[in-house]
């Protein structure tokens, strides 16, 4: 199975009164869901499900992409590792899944299947970190495919 863990891209800042699930991408967050998405269509297999947070910004960043995605209130900020995990099924589903999601969340699942401490897996905006569970000789690991940052794609 694969996990494709992606941050959303650099969103405005929060102003007084606003709420945080409403703010909206940059315009440099709008390039870099759109680099990180041209990158990502041609790596991502058929078949794979997208799971987003429910906020303005992720949306915004799954939508550069153009693929079908369900939006998950478990990936808000605030979700935990478990509710990640629960959703996208790991270890045991076939395939991959795509989540969009926020910090730390994110860098704290990075973390615990990598076996790291959660501040070894800061995850920037807009990057990907593309993790695979697989058995070797009865063995089972996960390890890191790729780490993608869209400012040098």
């Amino acid at each position: 199975m694969d996990l494709i863990l992606w941050r959303h891209a650099e969103a405005e800042n929060l102003d007084d009164g606003d709420e945080d699930i409403q703010r909206p991408l940059t315009s440099r967050g709008e390039k870099q869901a759109a680099r990180m998405a041209a990158w990502l269509d041609r790596q991502l297999p058929e078949g794979l499900r997208v799971l987003v947070s429910p906020s303005v910004r992720t949306e915004q960043t799954a939508r550069a992409l153009g693929r079908k995605y369900k939006l998950r209130a478990e990936l808000l900020p605030g979700g935990t590792v478990e509710d990640l995990l629960e959703l996208a099924q790991w270890p045991h589903s076939r395939g991959a899944v795509l989540v969009v999601g926020h910090q730390p969340m994110l860098g704290e699942t990075a973390a615990k299947l990598l076996g790291m401490t959660a501040s070894q897996c800061a995850i920037r905006k807009g990057s990907v970190w593309w993790l695979r569970h697989r058995k070797r000789q009865e063995a089972e690991e996960t390890i890191l495919l790729s780490v993608q940052s869209p400012d040098f794609l």
